[in-house]
């Protein structure tokens, strides 16, 4: 703590970073706390004949966060895989990602650097049916690409290391950077996927589309269950609930060691305070004890015994023997703060 109490620089910052973190934090857990109840409270329908009968009885012919399931089925073309034959799918994404080390100067360490140079998706309309054929019922998946979940399978992978001369290796440690290789991969949303989409169920004219929701919760395209997907969300609830009450614990820790400061602090000039008062009361009991002229040659430290010490080399006489044994060392002058290279004693006759 600095002077009057105050908190130090160094102290206020931490304070006030912790604070920060908290209330990022508890941002953070608020929000995903706001998803997870609004998909467990989402209106669960099933892909059946009744489906358009439920759209026709809803406000506005939408239910405004609905959870579906159903199989993916494309509506004209598909994507067929570059590299797998026989794959095909609705979504494709194709990408190339660099990876090399690089030379930290902290910590004088190689890390691993990750960089996505190309990306390239591709998509076309499909459609969710029911895993049963024959039901006739069809939802048209709108914007696919918008989903915060979006689930791709991985069927192609492959890495080409880098080819490096004695030279290349060279220049790569002088510039502190060393190329390991390009990772090519493909990822597909294939016919034939068992999906959960959550989102917005309109009836459009003769269409009934799954779309982005409008109430700013997220919309999902997941390769799990609806009970799969909701556990995975409060588990995440529980990971920023955690965080958020660690940092907590921890605010509240530095913020009750700079109250103890301070609450020490008072205590310290509240005894000083009465101190100087205590002082004061004796010296005026002194001066009306011995008319003044005892308190002339009271000792400054006690009040009570008579000045017998002459401190040399300041010249100040102020302090009976006794207190001047109890001087702290190295001895100084209660008065002007002189050092005290010796004494001489003060006889009155």
């Amino acid at each position: 703590m600095e002077g009057g109490g105050r908190p130090s620089a160094a102290q206020a910052v931490l304070l006030a970073a912790s604070t920060a973190i908290t209330a990022l934090l508890y941002s953070i857990y608020r929000q995903k706390a706001r998803v997870a109840s609004g998909l467990e409270g989402a209106r669960k329908v099933r892909l059946d004949g009744d489906l358009r009968a439920v759209l026709l009885e809803a406000p506005g012919r939408c239910v405004p966060y609905a959870v579906i399931e159903g199989v993916v089925r494309s509506v004209k073309d598909t994507l067929s895989s570059q590299f797998v034959e026989n794959c095909k799918g609705v979504v494709q994404r194709l990408t190339l990602q660099e990876h090399k080390m690089v030379w930290n100067r902290t910590t004088h360490l190689w890390n691993d650097y990750e960089k996505i140079i190309h990306q390239r998706t591709n998509t076309t309309p499909f459609d969710l049916v029911p895993a049963e054929d024959g039901a006739g019922v069809t939802v048209r998946v709108m914007k696919p690409l918008e989903a915060a979940e979006l689930s791709l399978e991985t069927v192609y992978e492959k890495f080409h290391p880098s080819v490096q001369s004695f030279t290349d290796v060279i220049g790569h440690y002088i510039s502190g950077e060393r190329p390991k290789g390009i990772q090519e991969t493909e990822q597909m949303l294939k016919v034939g996927t068992a999906l959960t989409g959550v989102g917005e169920l309109v009836l459009d004219n003769a269409t009934i589309k799954l779309q982005p929701p409008k109430q700013g919760m997220p919309y999902y395209l997941s390769s799990l269950d609806f009970e799969s997907l909701l556990q995975k969300q409060e588990s995440s609830v529980r990971f920023w609930k955690i965080l958020t009450v660690v940092f907590g614990l921890a605010t509240c820790a530095v913020l009750f060691f700079l109250l103890r400061k301070q609450y020490r602090h008072h205590r310290e000039r509240q005894h000083l305070r009465q101190m100087q008062e205590e002082f004061r009361q004796a010296q005026e009991r002194l001066a009306s004890a011995e008319g003044g002229e005892g308190l002339k040659n009271a000792c400054v430290v006690c009040l009570s015994s008579t000045k017998s010490c002459v401190f040399l080399e300041c010249g100040h006489v102020c302090s009976c023997h006794e207190c001047y044994q109890a001087l702290p060392k190295p001895k100084k002058c209660p008065i002007c703060r002189q050092g005290i290279t010796r004494v001489v004693p003060l006889y009155n006759s």
